[in-house]
């Protein structure tokens, strides 16, 4: 296993592959029934094998993950890693509510202290609003009492957030999604360096893009993959890519089965700073380019159309389509759809197609026309 350091703890040696449990195996098509015996046995697993950094959240699984993480933990495995888990900002209506939320975690997971403790998904919204409740002081009084180690956030939102949230605070570490597709999505490269140049930590999120890089490679790719003088799967290249920045400090993968834990201990050695040649750079420059020709929108994302007079998030419905397509994944573009745009009342449906985009887009995009389609193929 290789290890890298956080800025803030020089000593702690973290694994460059991180146990994500958001994705642990279930019955009944229900998230929530966490296949408990697979689960620990795969944790446990990757623990035995070297990782040391075991990632959870407050609503994971619906909010059992935290308790399966604790499971897991028992029996001298506690002491093997460094846990990180996430406050649920969202349910945070008072000042009281950050340290009730904490407490109820630490029982949950039955440990009296957090290595890694994250702001949970911020966007514009929840930032503005846990700011103002005053999240940072109850960061540090959490600190100051034991109850957390070394403190950041998770991140959801547009870099110039990013950029804002990273100044208003010395922050420990910092959780972005970033895979050689989104490089410039959300933080980025330029968050990441950002961040970096101020002495915080990365952690590294959907080096998969939720497997869309994985799941159902398109042919075209594969030929490309093909062509490696050294040949690897789908997944080691995302992986290789991620970790090829020696900034990152460690990549979450939410692992579901025993045979993605045992495969991704097995190639964590070789996940090595500057490790990837030029050729196998230009490799996965050429894997990118294809998965953008398959792109059905022109959008830029410059959201010269927005606010939309009728609420649409006109760049996050194209998006989504966008997604769908390139990744040849329409039934997690489409769930995304859902939980992002549909179950915000900001989706494609709410279009009144009275055209004030249409003059406002410099790409010349039908935005009325394509909403219908997107919408269509987003519901099916």
């Amino acid at each position: 296993m290789h290890y890298r350091h956080f800025p803030c703890a020089p000593e702690a040696k973290i694994s460059i592959l991180g146990f994500g449990c958001m994705r642990m195996p279930y019955f009944n098509n229900d998230s929530g029934q966490i296949n408990e015996e697979e689960s620990i046995k795969m944790i446990r697993y990757a623990i035995d094998n070297g990782v040391t950094y075991v990632d959870t959240a407050y609503p994971y699984h619906k909010g059992n993950s935290e308790l399966l993480v604790a499971k897991a933990l028992k029996d001298g495995y506690r002491e093997k890693v460094y846990l990180a888990t996430k406050h649920p900002v969202w349910l945070v209506e008072e000042f009281s509510d950050f340290e009730k939320y904490l407490d109820e975690q630490l029982a949950k997971l039955e440990t009296d202290h957090i290595d890694f403790y994250m702001l949970h998904a911020l966007n514009k919204n929840r930032w503005n609003k846990i700011r103002d409740l005053g999240a940072i002081k109850f960061l540090e009084e959490a600190r100051a009492k034991g109850k957390i180690n070394y403190f950041g956030f998770s991140f959801h939102d547009e870099l110039p957030l990013f950029k804002e949230i990273i100044n208003t605070y010395p922050w420990d570490f910092t959780q972005i999604q970033l895979n050689f597709m989104d490089t410039e999505y959300q933080a980025g490269i330029e968050g990441l360096e950002y961040a970096v140049d101020r002495g915080i930590g990365i952690i590294v999120m959907e080096p998969l893009r939720g497997g869309s890089l994985t799941k159902s490679v398109p042919e075209d790719v594969q030929k490309i993959w093909d062509k490696a003088e050294i040949k690897r799967t789908p997944a080691e290249w995302c992986f290789r890519w991620a970790a090829n920045n020696p900034h990152v400090v460690t990549i979450l993968s939410g692992m579901s089965t025993m045979e993605q834990v045992e495969e991704n201990v097995e190639k964590a050695d070789a996940m090595l700073p500057n490790s990837l040649t030029a050729k196998e750079l230009a490799l996965i420059e050429q894997v990118r380019k294809i998965y953008v020709e398959r792109t059905k929108v022109n959008c830029t994302n410059c959201k010269y159309c927005m606010p939309c007079p009728a609420g649409v998030n006109i760049p996050g419905v194209l998006t989504q389509y966008n997604n769908g397509n390139i990744y040849d994944n329409r039934e997690g573009a489409a769930r995304s759809y859902q939980a992002f745009m549909i179950n915000n009342n900001i989706d494609a449906s709410k279009c009144t197609e009275c055209g004030v985009c249409l003059s406002a887009c410099p790409q010349n995009i039908e935005i009325p026309e394509v909403l219908k389609t997107a919408h269509s193929y987003l519901t099916k």
